[in-house]
């Protein structure tokens, strides 16, 4: 039994008892945190977990309380989670793996040193010489014109027919989907999210005041259509944010049939798309996937992309096709990122003009495909047999299954003990209390001997967290 479980039914027992009434107020998470000694994250997910049962309730800043009886909810075949509280667990999370000492196998960016572009730091270096050339180029939404101009060209290739009005430039992929949902939600809409999801998608909706329903995995097509049209049917959804390219943690590409059905769905029910669409550069096979938008024939698909994942962490220049919602978009970003570095925006727009930037796109490629391969070779000699390792043809990210006794954010505590980062399922499933026994480890390094050590010592810490439970039984 999950941590999180047992303090879920320790806490049960005090309600039932009736030693805590109806309507009175539990401990906070921090002070949970002090009585119990569990972690913030186990707290959360007891709490959650009684939620979801209907034992408890939440009321805004003020915390947890105990449910009348009367008020008792039932399951359904999709979560529901209308209070989101994941900031929390992010930051603590986040702020635990920086360091160069850590091993960043818990890292959501690529290996800086593949990215690195000669050509790119050339014109950089160029334009600072000239600097009067960007000191005057307006910085304010949407964007550079030129750079706005070039991305159409490149939907265009694909066939998606798109103008260069239509494109927002923003401070990077999660700064344009913040922006595309504020811009067709208010507070208290209901979203539909995937299950697992990156959990930048619940911080975006915790701090818009969202209710979000997530709708489950599915094992072939990745997004289960009868799911999400079950929600659909019961709640008023206002938008979706999915990603169906790269996925990300699992790594899956929805397949264009199930895409095109998708589209038919949302246009059924007037339902917006936020398509977060970051890693959509990074397949490994001949073509590149088709994002939703060339299935989007009633503008209700707002496309959202960056540079970040291909060009580093430095070049945070995102963009959101817009359509329609291109002038909402910048009346929002004026009231809050309010423009975007003109100085990077002139380098890609240089940049994008040379073929060096397909040839740089074709060279990440191929170094993420064999690093990818090669961990996850290695990963299938070391790890135990219960454990399985999802491989998808694209990205830099390998989804592992552990045995569903283990709690992924156990391996994940005891391996920052040893200077490793993993990211544990936590983090990409803020509801579903039963999905604790996966985790997502980066791949796009080379195999070298340091982390052919770190997941040796990965399998050691499930292997020893395997005979524990059994021990315990």
């Amino acid at each position: 039994m999950y941590k999180s479980e047992k303090l879920a039914n320790s806490l049960k027992l005090l309600i039932q008892s009736g030693t805590w009434k109806p309507h009175e107020k539990l401990p906070s998470l921090r002070s949970q945190c002090k009585n119990s000694g569990f972690s913030l994250i186990t707290v959360m997910n007891a709490y959650h977990e009684l939620e979801a049962q209907g034992l408890i309730y939440s009321k805004e800043k003020s915390g947890y309380f105990v449910a009348d009886r009367k008020t008792f909810s039932t399951t359904h075949s999709f979560d529901t989670n209308q209070k989101i509280e994941i900031n929390s667990i992010v930051f603590h999370y986040l702020k635990s793996i920086q360091g160069d000492h850590i091993i960043p196998l818990g890292s959501a960016f690529p290996n800086s040193q593949l990215l690195y572009s000669p050509k790119l730091i050339q014109i950089l270096a160029q334009l600072a010489k000239r600097h009067f050339s960007y000191e005057q180029t307006p910085s304010l939404p949407p964007g550079n014109i030129e750079l706005r101009k070039l991305i159409a060209q490149r939907y265009c290739m694909q066939g998606i027919q798109a103008d260069h009005d239509d494109i927002v430039i923003t401070s990077g992929g999660l700064d344009a989907l913040n922006l595309a949902l504020q811009a067709v939600t208010q507070i208290g809409d209901y979203i539909i999210l995937q299950q697992t999801v990156f959990y930048g998608a619940w911080q975006a909706a915790e701090r818009l005041g969202l209710k979000v329903i997530t709708i489950p995995d599915h094992p072939e097509d990745g997004i289960d259509l009868q799911a999400l049209e079950h929600a659909i049917e019961k709640y008023p959804i206002k938008a979706c944010w999915f990603m169906l390219n790269c996925h990300n943690p699992i790594g899956y590409t929805v397949k264009d049939k199930i895409k095109e059905k998708l589209a038919k769905i949302l246009y059924q029910h007037n339902i917006y798309l936020i398509e977060d669409d970051v890693y959509g550069e990074l397949y490994f096979e001949n073509k590149k996937p088709l994002s939703m938008k060339y299935f989007d024939e009633n503008n209700l698909v707002l496309h959202c992309s960056s540079f970040s994942k291909i060009l580093g962490a430095d070049f945070r220049i995102g963009w959101v096709y817009a359509g329609p919602y291109s002038e909402k978009i910048q009346h929002i970003q004026l009231m809050s990122t309010l423009s975007v570095n003109s100085f990077i925006q002139n380098a890609l727009v240089e940049y994008l003009s040379h073929r060096d930037y397909d040839k740089h796109l074709k060279k990440i490629r191929a170094s993420l495909e064999k690093n990818k391969i090669d961990f996850y070779h290695f990963l299938q000699r070391i790890l135990d047999q219960n454990c399985k390792v999802h491989y998808f043809p694209s990205g830099y990210f390998l989804w592992i299954e552990l045995p569903k006794e283990l709690d992924s954010i156990d391996i994940y505590q005891s391996l920052l003990s040893k200077n490793i980062s993993i990211a544990p399922s936590h983090l990409f499933n803020a509801h579903d209390t039963k999905a604790k026994n996966y985790l997502r480890i980066n791949c796009s390094f080379d195999l070298t001997a340091s982390y052919q050590e770190a997941l040796l010592e990965l399998s050691k810490c499930i292997n020893h967290a395997i005979q524990l439970y059994r021990a315990s039984k």
